[in-house]
């Protein structure tokens, strides 16, 4: 059989932490707004299956499309990266290797931190949005269904996640190893989003600082925060420049699109250690070059190990184990997926016969044991059935051209029964 020339495959292509480093990140970030554009021109382009994943570490596009080039130029129209960019630090996965990917993305053994359950939070945004938007089919739901039942497998029954651990976490522990007399430092948290929201909590965690002040360009959600947090103590963003003056630390985890900390903002000469969580980075490259201020990114607190990461390396067996289970799972959902319309043909085409068979022998015999007859032969169609089942989900074997030539020989509609390869 011919193949159709808009025949689509399952593609993953992106950036991430393992070939682009922040800077190039941060050109290829996709805004909440650009997403949600970017989704809804592919669906108005017919595509069926579609969602975007853009974090501090990643952005990747996962989709069905004719050719990886449609969605590296959606990517392209919708960030700031270019094509050249994207072709020197760039991954392209198809088929199985996307759906691989996914499963190892999912279950926290492609973060940057291995074990790091941030991103499965984000991906099921991903999916949520995609969902909103129409652009999920049920090849989608159901492979992230199956990644989301490993996930929650591979956290529950393998100490990959053990001493959990992320960029904030990271943060926090750079702080601790890096500042001497840490804990009666003057620490400032900037900016209230998750990455935020957690960095507050492991300062609270793992350090018996008090001197711990939070500034959200929205005071209602830092008086909020702070309520149940009283550890940490609410300061005003219209006083921003009078606190980085007299703070030790800055933790900058504001999540803006540009710069929040610029040149005019760091009016001290005091020593100064920034930590920079954002992405695209939120500190400007000026405050970066002051000779006072120590500037951390993402990259470099990712950086970060210790025993944790040793204990996490070794339950990489075990999480693969338990991701192949699920892509088996899924496999074998795609496989009988695919081939229904084709065993459904036979079938029909095979109870014809049987019924015309029946017919003409009730004619022809005496006292013709009709029920009997009908038992016998609908197990005949049966077995018939089940080995051309097998028959296809054999890896040599060429579906395609099995269902031709079973269409030719049963004279079933080609078009009926014409296979999904996705």
């Amino acid at each position: 059989m011919a193949a159709d020339k808009h025949h689509k495959n399952l593609y993953n292509i992106g950036i991430s932490y393992k070939k682009a480093d922040a800077a190039i990140r941060g050109k290829f970030s996709i805004s909440k707004e650009n997403q949600i554009a970017l989704l809804k021109e592919a669906k108005e382009n017919g595509v069926q299956g579609i969602f975007v994943l853009s974090t501090c570490n990643r952005t990747e596009i996962t989709g069905f499309a004719a050719h990886p080039y449609q969605l590296i130029s959606m990517l392209c129209k919708y960030s700031n990266g270019t094509i050249e960019e994207f072709a020197e630090v760039s991954n392209v996965y198809k088929g199985n290797e996307a759906i691989r990917h996914l499963f190892r993305m999912g279950t926290g053994l492609d973060s940057q931190i291995l074990g790091d359950y941030e991103i499965v939070g984000q991906l099921r945004q991903a999916f949520k949005l995609a969902k909103e938007i129409g652009t999920v089919n049920a090849y989608f739901e159901r492979l992230l269904n199956h990644v989301m039942q490993a996930s929650k497998r591979v956290k529950n029954e393998t100490k990959l996640s053990s001493g959990t651990t992320s960029v904030s976490y990271a943060a926090v522990q750079y702080i601790i190893k890096n500042s001497p007399n840490y804990n009666s430092k003057n620490i400032l948290v900037f900016g209230l989003g998750k990455m935020g929201k957690h960095t507050c909590k492991n300062l609270a965690e793992y350090t018996q600082n008090k001197t711990v002040s939070l500034i959200n360009r929205t005071e209602e959600k830092a008086i909020e925060f702070v309520k149940e947090h009283p550890s940490i103590k609410k300061a005003k963003f219209k006083n921003l420049n009078k606190e980085i003056a007299s703070t030790d630390v800055l933790i900058v985890s504001t999540g803006a699109s540009e710069a929040t900390i610029k040149r005019e903002h760091v009016l001290t000469n005091n020593e100064l250690l920034i930590l920079d969580l954002s992405m695209p980075a939120n500190v400007s490259k000026e405050v970066a070059d002051l000779p006072n201020v120590t500037l951390v990114n993402v990259d470099e607190l990712s950086k970060i190990t210790d025993e944790t990461l040793a204990i996490r390396q070794q339950e990489i067996p075990v999480a693969e184990k338990i991701i192949q289970t699920h892509k088996n799972e899924f496999k074998e959902w795609l496989s009988h997926r695919k081939f229904t319309p084709a065993i459904t043909a036979l079938k029909e085409s095979l109870m014809i016969i049987q019924q015309d068979e029946i017919a003409f022998h009730k004619k022809k015999i005496k006292n013709f044991d009709e029920s009997q007859a009908e038992v016998i032969t609908s197990r005949f169609i049966q077995k018939i059935t089940t080995q051309f089942v097998k028959h296809l989900k054999t890896e040599e074997t060429s579906v395609n051209n099995s269902i031709e030539v079973m269409a030719k020989v049963f004279g079933a509609n080609l078009e009926t029964i014409h296979a999904e390869d996705n």
